[in-house]
């Protein structure tokens, strides 16, 4: 499969990467010399130009692309350059291709909302869309309930990866995940991830032995399961409120539409913003209709207006501006006014390492929530989440269609045969009234429609696709 991406900036270049773990056949264009320059440092090909010029998609031959990605940080370049390479790769594919598909992503609002809608489908001719703020809300307020967790995926239908360190306090250090299922009466989580050290990370088996300070990631299809997961993994708890105070700083989209979020479940919501016009904007809205939000022209380190407004009542607070160092410092001074939970969206992966050892409870790096959104896009033909677990790169995790052909429906998961390099960490099941999870174990039956997500290294995925005919 060969995959063209338009824009070699941080989202394209970890692209890339990850679909060349896949043995994808991988082509990067930008106009920029010093992204071009980097990006020749991984295993694919490199074109300088720009991506709204025909005669470079001609060039990264388009005519045998199935995929293209518009990643760039410019909303109406990507929507031209995904309705040009429609158009050339028509004129130049041959019939024995089919069409190409095309994957954009978005920033504005109204362009996500028509996305969302069909609507751009119909003018512009744009397949997908990739909105990285909004996966990257969803994985800060989920993560924002325990400083322990090092990552939080959402599946989809309430199902998520949590990845987390094994504490000494755990009962079962140093033995098997065998032994420790036994210890645990069988009440241990699934892990679907295993990383040690230096080591590469896997999928593990029974015979694996957890060791402190192993990095995991287990499998949940309720938060409800959050607490009791991490006091297994020797974890202490600190109760989350049912209707957090939010204190927010900055009204800008993520800000805002993270209010909105906060509001909905009744908690109290107050942004600070130091720009009056941006400020003022947001009090005509519907939003600020809201008796439970509260919309503050001021700066966001003055330490008398946070005294003023009662930071340290406050059990949340949370920045998400375009400038990641200021992001880092107003929520810095939160904590250190007395808020308990501090989350932040960046921009940077290099920072979100640092931060959590700076004391900020959790953060989201919204460029690899963009690389996220692209592999689920760019695996349609597994439905579904498709994510690289963040901090155990060397395992992913898809959703696929248990159908007539893939020859697994009427067993059970121990019949399956499936390899020892993937395992199920999730099945979704449908009624007539209701769609549930079931727990896998061996003696689950898998049944017609169901949906699996498993997990296996990324350069099995292909081996996966063929041998279950997805």
């Amino acid at each position: 499969m060969r995959i063209i991406i338009g824009g070699a900036g941080r989202v394209g270049l970890e692209l890339a990467r990850a679909l060349r773990k896949e043995s994808k056949d991988v082509v990067l264009v930008d106009v920029d010399a010093r992204a071009v320059k980097t990006a020749q440092g991984i295993d694919v090909l490199v074109i300088q130009g720009d991506i709204t010029d025909r005669s470079k998609f001609i060039e990264a031959g388009i005519e045998d692309a199935q995929i293209f990605v518009a990643a760039t940080d410019s909303d109406e370049r990507n929507i031209l350059a995904c309705t040009l390479a429609k158009y050339v790769h028509e004129k130049e594919a041959t019939s024995k291709h089919g069409p190409i598909t095309t994957i954009c992503r978005l920033h504005d609002p109204r362009l996500v909302s028509e996305g969302n809608l069909g609507h751009l489908y119909e003018w512009t001719g744009v397949d997908y869309i990739v909105n990285p703020i909004a996966g990257a809300i969803e994985r800060l307020l989920t993560g924002l309930r325990s400083s322990s967790f090092e990552e939080v995926i959402p599946f989809g239908s309430g199902t998520y990866i949590l990845e987390l360190d094994i504490d000494k306090d755990a009962t079962f250090v140093g033995k098997t995940l065998r032994e420790a299922g036994k210890l645990t009466e069988g009440k241990l989580p699934l892990i679907v991830g295993l990383k040690r050290n230096k080591i590469p990370g896997k999928v593990p088996n029974a015979d694996d032995f957890l060791m402190e300070g192993d990095r995991i990631a287990v499998a949940t299809s309720n938060q409800e399961e959050f607490d009791s997961i991490l006091e297994i993994f020797g974890h202490k708890i600190t109760p989350y409120p049912d209707h957090p105070k939010v204190l927010i700083f900055g009204a800008t989209q993520a800000g805002i539409e993270i209010s909105s979020k906060f509001l909905a479940t009744g908690s109290s919501v107050t942004i600070i913003e130091r720009d009056l016009q941006a400020a003022n904007d947001l009090a005509g809205t519907d939003l600020a209709s809201n008796p439970r939000f509260e919309i503050i022209h001021g700066d966001h380190l003055d330490k008398s207006l946070l005294s003023e407004v009662e930071i340290e009542s406050h059990d949340i607070a949370i920045a998400a501006f375009s400038n990641d160092n200021e992001s880092i410092a107003a929520t810095l001074l939160a904590s250190d006014l007395g808020v308990l939970r501090t989350g932040l969206i960046l921009h940077s992966s290099d920072l979100v390492n640092v931060v959590r050892r700076m004391g900020i409870t959790f953060a989201v790096d919204r460029n690899r929530i963009a690389v996220d959104g692209f592999l689920s896009r760019i695996h349609t033909k597994l439905p579904g989440s498709y994510a690289v677990l963040s901090s155990i790169q060397d395992v992913v995790g898809f959703r696929f269609h248990v159908s007539e052909k893939s020859g697994l429906h009427g067993k059970n998961i121990a019949s399956t045969n499936l390899p020892d390099w993937c395992k199920i960490g999730f099945i979704h099941r449908e009624d007539e009234s209701r769609r549930y999870s079931v727990p896998p174990s061996p003696s689950t039956n898998l049944e017609l429609n169901d949906w699996l997500t498993i997990f296996l290294p990324p350069d099995k995925v292909e081996d996966f696709e063929k041998k279950y005919k997805v």
